[in-house]
Parts: C-alpha cells; structure tokens; sequence
C-alpha cells in the first residue's frame, strides 16, 4: 500500500534539499563517499520521521553485465538545454526512491551526460561501482551508448535506439513512445469493430513514425487506410486537408456539376465518404485542439476520432472542443490508486508546483521501479511492473513497453473508459 504520509516527509526534504542524499557528480573527480549523517534540512516543517542517510556505496570497482545488486547510476542532463526534462524525470525518479523501505533502495549516483558526456558517464559509473546504469535520455546519446564496446554495468536507456541499430548485450530501453502507443490505438481501432478509416497527422518525421507504426498495426489486424493527409501545424486551417481525405472536395465538386445541369442552385452540403468508420488525427495538443472543432466542422464530429496522448493535456477549461476523442494515456494522467496517491504527496511537498508534476515524472518514477525490479535478474524477460506510466512487460529484445488506460473527453475532461478484451 502506497505511504502518502512517508512519501510526503522523504520527498520534501530530498527535492528541498537538492537530492542531498545522493551523490551528483558532473565532473571526472571521484565523489567523496556520502557523509554518515543526514545533510542539513531546509526550512521545513518538522516531521515526526526523516528520512535516513544512504548507507556508504561499495567500494569502487568494475562490474561484470551478468549480474547486479544495489548501486545505480542515474545518467542524465542536469544543465544544458534538457535539463528541465532531467529535472522532472530526477524528481519522479527520487520520488519512487524515498517511497522505497529504507532497507530495500537502491544506492544511487547522479551522473550529468551534459558536463560528462555518455561515454564517460558510462565509464565513471562503471569505475563507481554502478551496478545498473539508468539513462541516458536522448535518443542519440542511447545510440552513443550502445556504441560503448569496453566493460561496463548493464544500461537501463531511457529511450528506444533507433530502427536497426544493433542491440548490445545487457541493454534495457524503456520511452514514452508515441509509435508503442500508435499500435495500441491501432489494435483499440480493430477491438471497437472498425475496419476502414482514414487518418490526418502532422507532416514531418513524428508524423511519419506515428503513422507508420499505426498502419502497419491497422492492417496486422485486418484494417485498412483509405486515406491520409499530412497537415501542417504552421497554420490554423485544416480544411482543405480534411477536406480532401474525406471526399469533401468529390462531394462539392458533385454539387456543382448537378447545379451547372439543372440551372440551380442547390442547397446541398457536402457530405464525407460513406466507408469511412473511424478517424485517427494524433497530433501535439495545440494542433488537436484547432482541428477536432474544424472536423465538426465539416459534418464528420459523429465518427469515431482516435489520436495518442499527446493530443491530450489536463486543462478545466481548454479541452472542451476536444468532446469525444479517444486516446490511451498513462495511469499518472487519467488516475489510479498509486497514482492519485503519488499526486497528492507530490503537491503537498512541492504547494504551487504542480506544472512540473508532467509525464516525465511519472516516467521517472517507473525507470526506479524498472530498476528495481531487474535487480538480480538482468537478462529476465519475466517482467511485469505496474506503474505511473502503465502496466510495464519486457520484449525478446529487451524493450519495455507499457500497457495503457483508456480515456475519452466528456465535457472537456477525460474519463476512463473500459479497454476492450481484445486491446
């Protein structure tokens, strides 16, 4: 059971505190061992219980990938231009840290990929003792780590490499990927009963990726594409786009030619193509609140209209053009016990910071309970975590992927909707 209380106390003087705890190394030195009492608190509340110093890390020395206890490294950007992406996944991360009995966390270093780089992050992780090497986040420094041929710890990617790239041997990925959930909303598609539909995507190479991944999914299951446009998110007028893979410009172009033989003008409206059962326009949430309203727009609103969760961001008042989408998102957005617990303990510790408390977080938190979890057992496929980000299983190749919630926008808020048997 999740300990809101304990959770509130450890994660308020760790975030406060600037991860005291831990050892943030951003530099070649070696870290001084960590002190054996507990760094000095800030302002704070008192609390009943505090949190307890780090047992001293094992003595520095290079481990083999077969096998790992205890001691981690987190490699990741703390300063350059992701590093605000660092900091919410830190937070998370030391989050599921501090909510860990005192006896069973993990041992854990920081590592900054942007003073170290990724290969000599690697190589001092190693050197440290780091037992598992969690990170790094971009995807082309998952490349440059995979690359690494010298001994090292087993490497827990935050991130997928990219298509082809060779698999090393003891080389975990785990992403937010919008392609894993594309196949998800594919496989939702097929379970609801729909077969034919069309899409719209942003142009440009997530569009690609996303659509990619959903069409190749689509027709594994017996589905089919009728049509597809790429949209360009540098305008605010979709029409000619939808217009176009809907057979809206046919219908017009239908009206007219009638009206040109009758020698009136008709009041006809255009009507989208009749095979047409279902609609997937994933697209970021700016560009999913301009064109579900010009969908409805143009008469299509009453078609099933699916999209990723990146079409979605929480808001009281801005998602209310959004009615009726359909998308698959994490436990962390549409709610779970853990995660409504998580987040209550969250805004406490951290009162008027709740913007910071995004996706990445929550990803954060699940790369720890990944971590924990594959302690022991580094070449198991045998996974099975649930988490903020989803139900967390291991692939042949070693990928994590994440079985999501279901949600839908009901008066500009989502709601869960029951998953299908088949997705």
């Amino acid at each position: 059971m999740f300990d809101g209380a304990r959770i509130l106390r450890w994660t308020a003087v760790a975030a406060l505190a600037g991860l005291a705890a831990c050892s943030i190394i951003s530099t070649n030195e070696k870290p001084a061992q960590p002190p054996g009492a507990p760094p000095p608190a800030p302002q704070v509340q008192p609390q009943p219980e505090q949190p307890q110093p780090l047992l001293p890390l094992a003595p520095p020395q290079a481990q083999p990938p077969a096998a790992f206890g205890g001691n981690v490294a987190l490699i990741m950007p703390i300063t350059g231009k992701l590093a605000n992406a660092g900091e919410s996944l830190r937070e998370g991360f030391m989050t599921a840290y501090y909510h860990t009995a005192v006896d069973r966390r993990l041992h854990v270093r920081i590592y900054d990929t942007n003073e170290l780089g990724v290969p000599a992050a690697v190589a001092q992780a190693t050197r440290d003792g780091a037992q598992l090497i969690v990170g790094p986040l971009a995807r082309e420094h998952v490349a440059a780590a995979a690359a690494i041929t010298g001994a090292r710890a087993p490497i827990l990617a935050l991130n997928f490499l990219p298509a082809g790239t060779p698999v090393p041997q003891a080389f975990y990925q785990f992403a937010l990927s919008p392609e894993d959930e594309a196949r998800q909303v594919a496989r939702r598609v097929i379970a609801d009963g729909h077969r034919a539909g069309v899409a719209l995507v942003p142009s440009g190479d997530w569009g690609s990726r996303v659509l990619t991944a959903f069409s190749q999914e689509l027709q594994a299951g017996g589905g089919t594409l009728l049509g597809q446009s790429p949209i360009d998110t540098g305008l605010t007028d979709y029409s000619p786009e939808i217009m176009q893979v809907l057979g809206l410009s046919e219908s017009r172009a239908r009206a007219k030619r009638l009206e040109s033989v009758l020698g009136i003008k008709l009041d006809a409206e255009p009507r989208p193509r009749g095979d047409v059962e279902f609609i997937f326009a994933a697209s970021q949430v700016n560009t999913a609140r301009l064109l579900l309203p010009q969908l409805r727009f143009h008469y299509v609103g009453g078609i099933p209209t699916y999209a990723t969760s990146d079409s979605y961001e929480p808001s009281p008042t801005a998602n209310q053009d959004l009615d009726g989408l359909l998308f698959p998102d994490m436990p962390w957005i549409l709610g779970s016990e853990l995660a409504d617990s998580v987040r209550e303990a969250a805004r406490a510790a951290w009162p008027g910071d709740g913007a910071s408390r995004n996706r990445l977080f929550a990803f954060g938190f699940d790369a720890y309970l990944l971590a924990a979890a594959l302690q022991g057992e580094p070449v198991t496929t045998q996974l099975d975590v649930q988490g903020l980000t989803g139900r967390l299983s291991l692939d042949a190749e070693h990928r994590v992927h994440r079985e999501l919630e279901w949600g839908e926008i009901h008066n500009g808020q989502a709601r869960v909707v029951p998953v299908t048997a088949s997705n």
